[in-house]
């Protein structure tokens, strides 16, 4: 059974850090990407960064580029996010999810597996 699990999210003051984990399992982690989404409360789910599973190439939106990093440890089929320099507007509830392809930017309609999410909730 393939399963991905996020974990790390809580609350946290503007200007924190937090850091998500994405525990996957049921799969060849080495042969698929993974990414990072988020929805907040009556928006659009919209990405966050993304990672390849084969040579670990790394991409991330603007809106969070220079504050958030993306990680994988192979080894333990986990992928991480760690985010530092929270703002209010990353609220949100964070999900990975898996997609076997070889670019790092994938449409997300096309990802094969999705988590259950974590909530990150940054306070002013």
């Amino acid at each position: 059974e393939v399963q991905l699990v996020e974990s790390g999210g809580g609350l946290v003051q503007a200007g924190g850090s937090l850091r998500l984990s994405c525990a996957a399992s049921g799969f060849t982690f080495d042969d698929y990407n993974i990414g990072w989404f988020r929805q907040a409360p009556g928006k659009e789910r919209e990405g966050v960064s993304y990672i390849s599973g084969s040579d670990g190439a790394t991409y991330y939106e603007d809106s969070v580029k220079g504050r958030f990093t993306i990680s994988s440890d192979n080894a333990k089929s986990t992928v991480y996010l760690q985010m530092n320099s929270l703002r209010p507007e990353d609220t949100a509830v964070y999900y990975c999810a898996a997609v076997e392809s070889e670019l790092v930017v994938v449409p997300h309609h096309l990802y094969d597996y999705w988590g259950q999410g974590t909530q990150v909730t940054v306070s002013s």
